[in-house]
């Protein structure tokens, strides 16, 4: 039990940027309760209209000008102290996984691929 993270690419093209189905994907990364990262993704998802009220099990597409604001957030130490039932912490040493990430989903955007974050808690 606890928060679960992913992010996923896609050759398909979403109809919007929020809480979109997709039938096919393949997993790029993985985090385990980084609540941190979550809330900032919960953000993102808010300004694009998303209205989940629990943020969870829904998808988030993200593009090159997210990926650029993320990584801002995280080299700034930026990401919002996040908390959740079973979310655990975010203690800073993720770091070095996040911007393995940026990395990871700026390549499949490179390559033509849709990528997006979802989680389930």
């Amino acid at each position: 039990m606890g928060l679960d993270m992913y992010a996923h690419t896609t050759t398909a093209q979403p109809a919007a940027p929020v809480d979109f189905k997709i039938d096919e994907a393949s997993e790029i990364h993985y985090w385990r309760k980084h609540p941190n990262l979550h809330g900032w993704m919960e953000q993102l998802y808010r300004s694009k209209g998303g209205s989940d009220a629990n943020f969870n099990c829904v998808n988030l597409q993200l593009i090159e000008a997210d990926l650029d604001q993320l990584e801002a957030a995280i080299r700034e130490h930026r990401l919002p102290s996040t908390t959740g039932f079973f979310f655990g912490s975010s203690d800073g040493s993720e770091i070095t996984d996040d911007m393995a990430f940026v990395t990871k989903a700026r390549e499949a955007l490179a390559a033509g691929l849709t990528v997006f974050y979802s989680s389930w808690w």
